[in-house]
């Protein structure tokens, strides 16, 4: 029984990491995002296989933007509404008294 919580613990890793992943080549394709836009375009790239609900997706973001992978900041949607819209973090350069 021990072995198959821990073959669920770590499909659901892969699974996470996976979808991460296609959230990160959807932004860094098309640039910045809010959570509902990002998960309707993976629907439609897979054309309508993959089935998410903003749930999953936020999820990710939310553990992108601790990793320092994204960034949000709020905006207004393409219907009026507010929404927060996601987008690759650009790491800049850090200068050399940071770095000692």
């Amino acid at each position: 029984m021990f072995k198959g919580r821990a073959a669920n613990k770590k499909k659901s890793e892969v699974l996470q990491g996976t979808l991460d992943l296609m959230i990160l080549k959807t932004l860094q394709a098309l640039g910045s995002l809010h959570g509902f836009g990002i998960a309707r375009r993976l629907e439609q790239l897979s054309e309508e296989v993959l089935q998410l609900n903003e749930g999953t997706v936020y999820t990710s973001l939310l553990r992108l933007q601790q990793k320092g992978w994204t960034v949000s900041d709020w905006g207004t949607s393409e219907n009026n509404r507010k929404a927060k819209f996601y987008s690759i973090h650009q790491a800049r350069p850090q200068a050399a008294h940071e770095r000692d």
